[in-house]
């Protein structure tokens, strides 16, 4: 999902401050042993990435799935929770700098991540996919198909890796690269390019709307999955996060999350 991003750039930072449920688990660590403010939680993500982050219907309530995981990782824990509203590109630097203790931001796991940041066992699994809008004639099947088309996708995530790495194997077409997938999805619907590819629990979100003007083309296998960032070294948040983690999907409350969020349970089988 969002994959590879600009680790250097500087974060657009907005504070918005949500307490997440009171009681947790009675063994835990003191807080503020293992963050940054005492008896807070700090969770840096980008507000803009329906279903596991967006704005509700007054334009300021963040939602999502991600946004119920922070809250209930908080409530184990037994700490309140600020989410950190941060431009992608400038999200993994906001943990470098000490912006927030954590991201939860649908944050793909990877080798070079892993490298430079600590991350928390995976809470769910993720494949890309390719949207058409419906009456299209675009004859496409998958992304490989795409040859002189215009595809738009989110610049610096898993699926501008997905696309760059077609490209450099041949595959001819003009990519558009979008600071927000809102932005690919808008100009998909408004005809503006031919095909979006984007990670398939997000275009899962867009296809199932009530009166969805969208079709999924091509959906691939989840070969990725999405876990809790932290600063390197970090190993009381890691212990206390994974932890948590354990307790929410012992609990149930995994699943109701992605009830919640997805219609359906597709979190379960990263635990099987």
């Amino acid at each position: 999902m969002k994959a590879v991003k600009n680790l250097f750039c500087a974060a657009a930072v907005a504070l918005l401050f949500f307490p997440a449920f009171a009681g947790g688990s009675k063994d835990k660590a003191a807080p503020g042993n293992y963050t940054l403010e005492q008896g807070v939680l700090k969770v840096g993500t980008e507000i803009g990435y329906p279903p596991f982050e967006y704005f509700g219907e007054d334009g300021k309530t963040p939602e999502g799935f991600d946004i119920e995981l922070g809250k209930a990782v908080g409530a184990k824990l037994g700490l309140k929770v600020e989410f950190v509203d941060t431009a992608w590109d400038g999200i993994f630097a906001g943990v470098d700098t000490n912006k927030y203790d954590c991201i939860m931001s649908a944050v793909t796991i990877t080798d070079d991540r892993k490298a430079k940041y600590d991350f928390s066992k995976p809470y769910i699994g993720n494949g890309q996919s390719m949207v058409l809008l419906k009456g299209s004639t675009v004859t496409a099947k998958t992304p490989e198909d795409l040859s002189g088309l215009q595809v738009g996708y989110q610049a610096e995530t898993t699926s501008d890796v997905y696309m760059t790495k077609l490209a450099e194997n041949g595959l001819k077409f003009k990519a558009l690269e979008y600071d927000k997938v809102l932005n690919v999805f808008d100009d998909l619907k408004l005809g503006r390019i031919d095909a979006a590819v984007a990670d398939s629990l997000v275009s899962v979100d867009y296809v199932n709307k009530p009166d969805s003007p969208f079709v999924m083309a091509w959906q691939g296998p989840a070969d990725e999955f999405f876990g809790i960032c932290m600063k390197k070294g970090n190993t009381e948040l890691v212990d206390a996060v994974n932890k948590a983690l354990d307790e929410l999907f012992a609990d149930g409350t995994m699943k109701k999350i992605s009830e919640n969020n997805f219609g359906t349970d597709i979190v379960s089988s990263v635990r099987k």
